[in-house]
């Protein structure tokens, strides 16, 4: 069991469009601040969450978030804004954009709206990704709180930058605008990477009170699955019309079937066979149990049980268990408890996740994480649904899954390298399987050298964990609700 609750990670793949678009559907980019000496002082994140219809529109859904923490708000300003931007994805223009500003008393939305009349100007969202799309090089007018600027981006030469993300061969673009000179930034500079995707890996800038450099820490691409006809993001503003009686409420039915584009079943079952230097130490059940509303919220139950015990050579007793209550449909946690006994009793916690901030609470303290943040559980079923294909420049690992992962008392960046097809040995058959590597961050877990393999079919059932002298092989599978 030791082997699973070290595992956890998350990658996403590229989704192509029917017509041309530089966006990559499902991309999420985080990003971690430091101020001088100080580390983590804010944090940064962009996503292309879906493409649909939006006001008769072809659009995509960008997102933005920025929070900065008591150091930086103490040295500079406070800033905690969410952004939503609807933008044309053939001209990257925005259409329509929602900003919510969290840094006062009473939560600010401003919404603008370029649907009936269009803008030439980009916002900072888009300008982003603007500049990817040039290569990091070209003068773009953009707007800000109702004024114009144009700023100038100017690719110079190539450096080597390493982030938590990983090390990347990048182009240094430098920039300049009087938007960022109103604001005292100076001196900033962009490392976009040089593969054809043109990630922003490293951002750097000078003020009065000292320098910020904001890294890339997590980069993945979400394997977006379409389903019957393109969806609308948000209905097109209206005025209000006469309400009408509303229908009654449908009842709740508990374990509903999960969503098709999901790996596995509700009820899924797999038993593994713990081994540990060859020698048999016991069993270990994970399980899709129930779907079920909690608090009035739709909910799935995610187990992982120690079953049986066969030696005393163990790290774990019959019992120890680990429980996440997840999003059915998006597999992000809730809540995530541990309950072990034994050598792994300093293990033991209870988590609770907000799905808007990120934020991890543990007893009274509440651990700013960035949003999408997973447990150990959660994350041992999200990734079966990631796109693993291996990095098209093994010295640029682009394609690498990097999320952010709450593990014991922090949040890390667990990072997945896929590895090519290999025949394993599996109940005495040999089968094929993908091995995917596994980073933490944390120095003993990695000297683990914590690794799964993959099934290479649709389910991508975890076949084999290993950590350590541990090995956990699959053994069974089967599903509780069939009859």
């Amino acid at each position: 069991m030791a082997v699973l609750f070290c595992m956890a990670a998350a990658a996403f793949a590229q989704v192509k469009t029917d017509s041309p678009t530089f966006f990559r559907i499902g991309e999420k980019l985080s990003y971690s601040v430091s101020f001088q000496n100080y580390n983590n002082v804010a944090f940064f994140e962009t996503a292309i969450v879906s493409r649909g219809k939006f006001g008769g529109r072809d659009v995509v859904e960008l997102r933005g978030r920025m929070k900065t923490f008591d150091i930086v708000s103490a040295a500079y300003s406070t800033i905690d804004e969410n952004r939503t931007v609807y933008a044309a994805p053939d001209s990257g223009l925005p259409l329509y954009i929602t900003r919510t500003i969290n840094s006062e008393a009473i939560p600010k939305e401003t919404k603008s709206n370029y649907l009936t009349t269009p803008t030439s100007n980009l916002d900072l969202l888009t300008l982003i990704y603007k500049v990817r799309e040039s290569g990091g090089n070209g003068s773009f007018n953009f707007e800000e709180s109702g004024e114009t600027f144009v700023a100038t981006f100017a690719g110079g030469a190539g450096e080597k930058v390493k982030t938590d993300a990983g090390e990347f061969e990048t182009t240094l673009s430098t920039v300049q605008s009087p938007y960022f000179d109103a604001r005292g930034i100076k001196d900033l500079r962009i490392n976009f990477s040089s593969d054809e995707f043109k990630v922003p890996v490293m951002i750097r800038f000078k003020t009065l009170r000292g320098q910020f450099i904001c890294k890339l820490t997590g980069l993945t691409v979400e394997e977006v699955k379409p389903v019957g006809p393109t969806a609308t993001p948000v209905p097109t503003p209206f005025p209000a019309a006469t309400p009408k009686p509303k229908a009654t409420p449908e009842p709740y039915v508990d374990n509903q079937p999960l969503l098709h584009e999901l790996a596995f079943e509700l009820g899924e079952t797999l038993e593994y066979k713990v081994t540990s230097a060859g020698q048999e130490t016991g069993k270990v059940t994970l399980q899709a149990r129930e779907r079920k509303q909690i608090q009035g919220i739709d909910t799935l139950l995610l187990t992982a049980t120690s079953s049986a015990i066969t030696s005393n050579a163990r790290p774990f007793i019959l019992g120890d268990s680990m429980t996440a209550r997840v999003n059915p449909d998006t597999l992000a946690p809730r809540s995530f408890e541990a309950k072990f006994a034994g050598s792994l009793a300093s293990l033991n916690q209870n988590l609770t996740f907000d799905p808007k901030t990120g934020a991890v609470t543990v007893g009274a303290t509440k651990i700013d994480s960035p949003v999408g943040t997973h447990s150990l559980l959660s994350l041992i079923y999200a990734m079966r649904s990631f796109n693993l294909k291996l990095s098209k420049n093994l010295n640029s690992p682009v394609n690498d899954t990097r999320v952010a992962v709450y593990w014991n008392d922090k949040t890390y960046i667990f990072v997945l390298r896929p590895n090519d097809f290999e025949t394993i040995t599996l109940n005495g058959e040999k089968v094929q399987a993908q091995m995917i590597a596994v980073k933490t961050g944390n120095p003993q877990l990695d000297a683990l050298a914590i690794k799964v393999w993959l099934s290479i079919d649709d389910s991508r059932v975890p076949l084999r964990f290993s950590a350590g002298i541990y090995q956990a092989d699959l053994i069974s599978t089967t599903n509780i609700y069939d009859n």
